[in-house]
């Protein structure tokens, strides 16, 4: 077994190790400590100047950046000039989470629950503004296990000597209600260096006081049965030093890989938003007396980047209205109706469930860029996507158009999670080249695209071709929520060439280049409306079909949202949605309707084909309800 650090004892006693009045100080006493380190294992003194004159302006240009936004007239927000504090460059750690044990059981259908881990990671590096996100990290989801095993990998880079605090929240999924805290197990190391021994799968002991009282209270009910044998719960974990980061600066820690992925569906987003699997038609359907079920989607997808993102992509939310900055901060009591509002729809949107969809790659490739493409049906339908770069390089992004405009506060906001600030949104589509091996259209090559011009081997009629140079993205800085500043694109493009391989970038200025955006994204349109829908959306739940009887009152109910919600009204409308359907939720459980094993089967149980059925059906019945209350 590996030495430990004080602060990082096996089982849980470890100290909080939160920020603490003096962090500035603290942060500057370790670039000190670090440099007069490096000066003294034999660095030059020439070196050590250097290092001098860069931490010099870098403060230098840190208060010009203040400076700049306080003279500005414009709205507040937008692009931030603000540089990144300096710092000497950090480590590369690994961390890894193993496996938990003895975990309480959330769902008291099954005795069991869904696991999974929310890491969050903070170091005593200064950032930009105070509103800068941590970094997070998310495992995929182990389905009806107590003793669940991951064995997933977090790599960081530019951790610096002065150490970190990884705080980890274990939950149960729970689509139809919300995610209960199954505990918290913090580890906090006060220094890192290259002969650090690091954490070898090491047992922590899960904090309670957090956790679900009622999954708590279920384990105890089972130990008492003597069906589990343990109240307490462990995670397991791993952290690992791979070297210096490979940069000259070390002022901001950032995700390094694994490259991940995820797709999330929602039926009834789906529904709302007119997205349906292909076979159904809506006119022959309406005009039927007995209508057939239609099978709705609506697809969000996530996509984990190589970081780093160029320091120069640093945006703020514009305060282009009074109410937005309490949207962003939850001030006030409409700022704090909004910020509810617009989180509940991210969560909604980026909802984890049965349906889930997870993969990962270790760095860019041929292969990462193939997934990309999939995830955006290639050039299939002329789709326009609606996007936003975080600072940690996720990549977040889903179909956009009018008809996804019915239920959204804020497309970009709701993307980024009301996050102050982000690196960099706007939209984007994809096109097939004709000729792989010359450069797209729009600059200059001698080449036809796909939407715009009908070319073989290819949608609509063929397969797509499994080669990432016959495919060009266009993408823009099309947001008004953070209005990204134009002359950064070119950063932008350079970032998408590195974590996606093989494919061609192309990047429009919404106002430099607003005559040939419009042309583009209007053939895009055309597009779409000509083709049609070739998407086959796969979910695996009952609730993915809605019963003809449902229809009507759905159609009732978007009107009902175009014609008398307004932004307040819309963010009420939320709130109310998220107490009824919880509520409708225990109700079902209650009555034995809501479990996740149906009596009767044969192998003794069969599982429910997705959780999102009950969140699904209460919603629709709830979005009836309210609408024939209103009238």
């Amino acid at each position: 077994m590996a030495s430990m650090p004080a602060e990082a004892e096996p089982n849980g006693n470890q100290h909080d190790g939160g920020p603490q009045p003096d962090d500035k100080e603290k942060s500057q006493g370790d670039i000190n400590e670090a440099a007069n380190v490096a000066q003294s294992s034999g660095v030059s003194s020439q070196k050590s100047k250097e290092t001098d004159e860069k931490v010099e302006k870098q403060e230098e240009d840190h208060a010009k950046g203040k400076k700049q936004q306080k003279d500005d007239k414009q709205p507040d927000g937008g692009y931030d000039s603000t540089p990144i504090p300096y710092a000497p460059p950090g480590y590369t750690v690994r961390i890894t989470f193993h496996k938990a044990e003895n975990l309480p059981m959330a769902d008291i259908n099954s005795f069991s629950s869904d696991p999974f881990v929310v890491a969050t990671l903070s170091t005593g590096l200064p950032t930009r503004h105070k509103e800068d996100p941590p970094l997070i990290w998310r495992t995929p989801t182990v389905r009806r296990n107590v003793d669940p095993e991951w064995q997933q990998d977090w790599i960081v880079a530019n951790i610096p000597a002065a150490g970190f605090r990884l705080k980890c929240r274990l939950y149960d999924e729970d689509p139809a209600d919300h995610d209960d805290r199954l505990g918290n197990v913090v580890i906090t190391v006060p220094s890192v260096s290259e002969q650090w021994e690091g954490i070898r799968h090491q047992q922590y002991k899960i904090k309670k006081r957090m956790g679900s009282k009622r999954a708590y209270l279920m384990r105890a009910i089972a130990v008492c049965l003597k069906t589990a044998h343990d109240m307490s719960g462990y995670l397991y974990l791993s952290v690992e030093v791979l070297g210096r980061t490979e940069t000259d600066e070390g002022g901001r820690a950032y995700t390094v890989g694994p490259m991940w992925w995820t797709k999330h569906f929602s039926p009834l987003l789906g529904r709302i938003a007119g997205r349906k699997e292909p076979g159904e038609d809506n006119e022959s359907n309406h005009t039927c007396k007995s209508k057939k079920a239609e099978r709705y989607n609506f697809q969000a997808n996530q996509f984990q980047f190589q970081g780093p993102v160029p320091p120069e992509l640093y945006h703020r939310y514009v305060e282009f209205k009074s109410f937005v900055k309490g949207m962003f901060t939850s001030s006030g009591i409409q700022g704090y109706l909004l910020s509810k509002a617009l989180h509940h729809q991210h969560a909604s949107v980026y909802n984890f469930d049965r349906t889930t969809e997870y993969g990962q790659f270790e760095g860019p490739s041929k292969e990462t860029t193939l997934k990309f493409l999939d995830l955006v049906h290639y050039d299939q339908g002329g789709r326009i996507f609606t996007y936003v770069l975080t600072l940690d390089s996720l990549f977040r992004f889903t179909e956009t158009g009018k008809e996804f405009g019915i239920d959204f506060l804020s497309k970009h906001t709701m993307h980024s999670d009301v996050s102050a600030y982000i690196a960099y949104s706007g939209e984007f589509f994809i096109r097939r080249l004709k000729h792989k091996n010359r450069p797209p259209p729009e600059e200059g090559g001698h080449n036809k695209s796909h939407p715009a011009n009908e070319i073989s081997n290819g949608p609509p009629n063929d397969d797509a071709p499994n080669d990432p140079g016959y495919y060009e993205i266009v993408i823009d800085n099309d947001s008004g929520t953070y209005r990204p500043n134009g002359a950064l694109l070119p950063k932008l493009k350079e970032f998408l060439q590195q974590n996606l391989p093989g494919l061609k970038v192309v990047t429009l200025d919404c106002q430099k280049d607003a005559e040939l955006e419009a042309k583009m994204k209007k053939e895009q349109r055309e597009a779409k409306e000509k083709e049609g829908d070739h998407i086959i959306y796969r979910q695996m739940s009952r609730g993915s079909s809605i019963s003809s009887s449902d229809l009507d009152e759905l159609d009732e109910a978007e009107r009902e949202q175009r014609e008398h919600r307004g932004v307040l009204g819309q963010a009420k409308h939320e709130i109310t949605m998220v107490g009824k359907s919880r509520q409708a939720h225990w109700k079902t459980v209650v009555q034995g309707k809501g479990g996740d094993v149906e009596a009767g089967a044969a192998t003794g149980g069969v599982q429910k084909e997705g959780a999102a059925a009950a969140d699904h059906e209460s919603r629709t019945h709830d979005i009836t309800k309210a609408d024939d209350s209103n009238r």
